[in-house]
């Protein structure tokens, strides 16, 4: 568990050249593209490395001898968070500048790093941090850190004139909420789930949507009313609403489960980014929920990363 006590800056470091230690100075100025002067600055996703004083001890016990701030090549050294517990979006607050944690661990650099060489193994692969810059400023020892987790909300829609009306029970929509526990809690985020259940209302529909856009959700899904009935309007609900269409996954399990099953071929569903908002928009019954969700959530992290301009290859 990621600890609650007082978190804050015990050393601020620097290095200009990849793969050595770094040295504590006074402060570090945080820009755009990272630590100012530092070796490991630029526009990419580890513009900044972090690691705790909590990692340190534990290898000292291994290497049998004191570790200097900046000897794993970490940018900041925190004390009071176990930073390896934290997630890929989550933020630090650090005086004036706001980090954004985008990656946790890195491939290890083998004998081109100078604290492998010594000890044959580094805590900075394991345990350290990166993150990039979203507001810069200046960082320096004894500045407080404030965690912020990513929150990520989820609107799930189940569309159904008879479940709505009470005549059985809604199973497609717990489906997707089951799923979707099961996605975040093994990336280590935290979420919040939003259920309606409503007729096939195209209005309601597009009243949902627009919810989820305005305020910012970062996921909706929707199940049913992807066939071609008279009362299956949500593809083109979601179609007028959606900017950025992303079609592959949609066909790709349409045509996968539809090689023995033709009549899964007939779904409509469909995929996209609607403002900032993932949307997805799916058949009604349970077993194809089943069979949707089982893929989109293998693309899942990737499209956030995505997203959100992460380049994790």
């Amino acid at each position: 568990m990621i600890s609650k006590a007082k978190i804050r800056v015990v050393s601020v470091n620097i290095s200009e050249k990849k793969g050595t230690v770094k040295k504590p100075v006074p402060l570090i100025e945080l820009t755009h593209t990272g630590v100012l002067s530092d070796a490991h600055a630029g526009s990419w996703h580890r513009m900044v490395s972090l690691l705790g004083t909590e990692s340190f001890r534990k290898f000292e016990l291994e290497a049998k001898r004191e570790v200097q701030y900046g000897e794993f090549a970490e940018n900041i050294t925190t004390e009071g968070i176990i930073l390896y517990e934290t997630a890929p979006l989550d933020k630090l607050l650090i005086g004036e500048t706001e980090l954004e944690i985008t990656q946790i661990g890195k491939k290890c650099h083998g004998k081109g790093c100078a604290i492998y060489n010594e000890v044959g193994n580094c805590v900075m692969p394991k345990e350290g941090i990166f993150a990039r810059v979203l507001k810069g400023g200046t960082v320096k020892a004894d500045d407080t850190v404030e965690y912020l987790p990513k929150i990520f909300k989820v609107m799930v829609i189940t569309l159904s004139d008879r479940a709505s009306r009470g005549e059985y029970e809604d199973l497609s929509g717990p489906e997707i909420v089951s799923h979707m526990q099961q996605f975040f809690l093994s990336n280590k985020w935290k979420f919040e789930i939003d259920k309606q259940l409503i007729p096939d209302d195209p209005e309601i529909f597009e009243s949902l949507l627009l919810k989820a856009r305005s305020e910012d959700y970062d996921m909706v899904f929707s199940t049913g009313g992807t066939g071609v009935g008279p009362r299956d309007n949500s593809p083109e609900v979601a179609k007028k609403l959606i900017d950025k269409e992303i079609p592959g996954i949609m066909e790709a399990i349409r045509m996968k489960f539809g090689a023995e099953k033709p009549n899964a071929l007939l779904s409509r569903g469909v995929a996209g980014l609607m403002g900032n908002t993932l949307t997805y928009v799916l058949p009604g019954s349970v077993k194809a929920i089943k069979e949707y969700m089982g893929e989109i959530t293998i693309t899942l992290r990737h499209l956030i990363f995505m997203q959100k301009g992460i380049d994790i290859h």
